[in-house]
């Protein structure tokens, strides 16, 4: 079930589901918005001859932090990885999608790329699989509305929610754009 804007307020009075900084203005209908960080995590791509999903690649991205007044611009055909200027906590019932905002759609810039579910459980910064496929560059500004989480009330607690031993959670606790940690369970036929 997709909860309506009083039942994320209601959410987040309870402190169920915490969002930090929290700017209740920015509940809309069936969803709340977010905001872009100024870090954003850029592919070196001199470093590998291919990007290998199951081995350790650690230059493959580099973190680079925007000056304060200063945009990020994204170049067409360009994907980085950014993040939520907010951090968010789920509870065990409760799991989230990002959706990319339909103003920043029309002028060709994308969220995500296939990671916009959020699982119940999960604690932290969600990474944003930014992509400009517009023929101009993008100006990204830290602190713009990038998004929108709309959260589904699960029908019963999740048995091993997001951050449990069993789940691997690679990215619980995150902050900043955090690069791809595949190889860790990566599995080959």
């Amino acid at each position: 079930m997709l909860l309506s804007d009083g039942d994320i307020r209601a959410q987040l009075e309870s402190g169920r589901v915490q969002i930090d900084p929290l700017d209740v203005g920015m509940v809309q209908p069936s969803s709340i918005d977010v905001r872009l960080d100024r870090f954003f995590r850029l592919f070196d791509n001199h470093k590998y001859p291919f990007i290998d999903p199951g081995a350790d690649q650690p230059e493959l991205t580099r973190l680079v932090e925007v000056e304060e007044g200063e945009p990020f611009v994204l170049h067409p055909g360009e994907f980085v990885l950014g993040s939520t200027f907010e951090s968010v906590t789920l509870p065990d019932d409760v799991a989230a999608r990002v959706e990319g905002k339909s103003s920043l759609g029309r002028l060709g810039l994308l969220t995500h790329a296939t990671a916009g579910f959020v699982d119940p459980g999960f604690m932290g910064h969600i990474t944003l699989e930014l992509s400009n496929v517009a023929t101009l560059p993008i100006k990204l500004w830290p602190g713009m509305k990038i998004g929108q989480l709309c959260f589904f009330q699960l029908t019963s607690p999740a048995q091993n929610p997001y951050g449990s031993a069993s789940t691997g959670s690679h990215y619980q606790g995150q902050r900043g754009p955090t690069p791809s940690r595949s190889f860790e369970r990566f599995v080959r036929f």
